[in-house]
């Protein structure tokens, strides 16, 4: 996220507002790595929020060049449906039920239309974290929008609304998990207990902050990259935003 070729990614515009949120605090602890500092920043915000504990280890090491940096388009569209989830998270090696609970981040926050491309919060308290938005998407009747930009979304009509009131939003990767029956079924679950959702979704954001990396039985990082530098932490990535969305990315909460 430090290099170019991937923040300023049109896919994740909007997470330079994080970066330079989170600097001062890099500035005041200079040992951290960015990774390490990015992720922990995550758990305890999700926390502070009203969420569940996840489970962070420290450890990771910040690449000193651009290398290892994956190729663009790798990220979930966000305008796709449910086997585009799985095509995209079963390569990461989460299943049904994991890709339902990660989903459920978008409990917090909203999309911004300059960033993703859609507009509007999903939850009608989008700084709580909570199930609603698996009740919401089950309870509401969502209608298909599209945008002045041409982009479509699904908003839920309330017809007691007052003027000036902003529309509840979903994407139509959201809609898909309720038209999906094999992904419905863990909607339907998680909007009923909420806290079998905290549970699934502490462990499966802990899986995903731990994507590739490896550890021994005492939980210190082995991978290779960390035998020539060890704990290294590498240089700032630019606060200024490079890359707009073209069509809205996987609009994750972070950047929306």
């Amino acid at each position: 996220m430090r290099y170019e070729a991937e923040g300023g990614d049109p896919a994740n515009a909007g997470l330079q507002h994080g970066r330079a949120f989170l600097e001062p605090v890099k500035e005041r602890h200079p040992w951290i790595t960015y990774s390490d500092l990015w992720t922990l920043a995550g758990v305890v915000a999700i926390k502070e929020l009203g969420g569940p504990e996840v489970e962070w280890k420290p450890g990771r090491t910040d690449l000193v060049d651009d290398s290892k940096v994956p190729p663009r388009g790798r990220l979930p569209d966000a305008a796709q449906g449910a086997e585009h989830l799985r095509f995209i998270f079963n390569r990461m090696g989460f299943n049904d039920q994991e890709i339902v609970a990660l989903a459920g981040g978008h409990n917090m926050g909203r999309c911004h239309m300059d960033r993703s491309g859609f507009h509007g919060p999903w939850v009608n308290n989008p700084t709580r974290f909570s199930n609603q938005f698996y009740n919401l998407l089950l309870k509401l009747e969502w209608t298909p929008k599209t945008l002045e930009n041409g982009i479509q979304q699904f908003v839920y009509v309330d017809p007691d609304a007052e003027e000036g009131d902003e529309q509840l939003m979903m994407l139509p990767t959201d809609v898909a998990l309720i038209t999906d029956p094999k992904f419905r079924v863990w909607v339907e679950r998680y909007a009923q207990d909420k806290e079998l959702f905290f549970d699934h979704f502490a462990k499966v954001f802990a899986k995903l902050i731990e994507l590739g990396i490896k550890r021994d039985a005492k939980g210190v990082i082995i991978n290779s990259d960390n035998v020539k530098g060890g704990y290294v932490s590498a240089p700032k990535k630019s606060n200024v935003p490079t890359g707009l969305s073209q069509r809205g990315g996987g609009c994750p909460m972070a950047r929306l």
